[in-house]
């Protein structure tokens, strides 16, 4: 089987080029769910706050932490794979337009 020199250079071209597409995508920060919600919860002390069902029967849910403020919002597929799609800090609690002091009851 004979190799041209083009099919040669358009795989150097290709294969240099696949780095930098993996750089420009965004890191998906993804494991199973009990692994994540171990992590959430040791490492942050944050707890489930709400949840809800997404597209293709996912599962979101937002976890934060009273004594830190700290949240993350998390999606979980119906395989068990959980994804980190956002976290921050200064979570607080409403109830309507009232915000919730810390330890007080919704």
């Amino acid at each position: 089987m004979r190799i041209s020199l083009t099919s040669l250079c358009l795989a150097a071209i290709v294969a240099g080029m696949a780095p930098a597409r993996a750089a420009d995508q965004p890191a998906r920060n993804c494991a199973d769910r009990g692994d994540v919600l171990k992590r959430l919860s040791g490492n942050y002390g944050e707890t489930r706050q709400s949840v809800g069902l997404g597209a293709n029967n996912s599962l979101v849910e937002v976890f934060a932490s009273d004594k830190t403020g700290t949240w993350t919002i998390t999606v979980t597929m119906p395989d068990g794979m959980t994804c980190l799609i956002a976290s921050g800090q200064a979570y607080e609690k409403l109830l309507g337009d009232k915000l919730l002091r810390p330890g007080e009851d919704a």
